[in-house]
């Protein structure tokens, strides 16, 4: 309570008012945007050089795989709309595993697309897009003027679902959804043929 003829002190000044940004902190958010781009391109490089290097190790060719019902996934399609393997039973289906900075994935993305022609009313073809970007894997699917779905596996479960351990990798399916082959390592014209030919039998 305030005395008679005694003088109220000044009211503090409102502190929900809010603050002017300092240019400290406006450095402060550039740097850290600066680095978690940074991270982003070493986290990039770092999933290239590894997955080319497990295929520079040797595991390129056949892999065992125990022939069991695929794992079931839907993964929305760049083109729009998205492929659910399950509504596949009936057809064999063609998995491709790649990534926009693997150097194999462009060595057989002609042979797959061209396949992918020839079989188009017999085999179900789809690509898996992994440890990539939006931007980049559009920009490969254009590159290499892929028709057939492509889509990608933004959480990663897709490729631990099937056991994927470098790109591109490649796997098929028959026509009652049984796993029935793996293949590590670009895939040319000639092996597709065989293979896909030994699908439909």
């Amino acid at each position: 309570m305030t005395a008679p003829g005694a003088v109220s002190p000044p009211h503090p000044p409102d502190a929900a008012a809010p603050a002017e940004p300092t240019p400290e902190v406006g450095a402060r958010s550039a740097r850290i945007i600066a680095l978690t781009v940074g991270l982003v391109i070493v986290t990039l490089i770092g999933l290239m050089v590894w997955g080319i290097g497990r295929r520079a190790a040797g595991t390129t060719g056949p892999a065992p795989v125990a022939s069991r019902p695929a794992p079931a996934f839907t993964i929305p399609l760049f083109e729009g709309g998205a492929f659910d393997l399950a509504a596949q039973r009936g057809k064999p289906v063609l998995i491709n595993f790649w990534a926009s900075w693997c150097i194999p994935c462009e060595e057989e993305a002609e042979a797959l697309e061209a396949m992918s022609r020839v079989y188009q009313d017999r085999v179900a073809f789809i690509g898996v897009n992994v440890q990539d970007t939006d931007p980049l894997a559009r920009a490969f699917l254009r590159r290499f003027g892929v028709t057939y779905p492509n889509g990608r596996d933004t959480t990663g479960a897709v490729a631990v679902e099937y056991g994927m351990s470098g790109v591109p990798e490649t796997y098929f399916v028959d026509r009652n959804g049984q796993l029935v082959r793996k293949w590590q390592g670009p895939l040319d014209e000639a092996r597709l043929r065989l293979f896909l030919d030994d699908l439909l039998r």
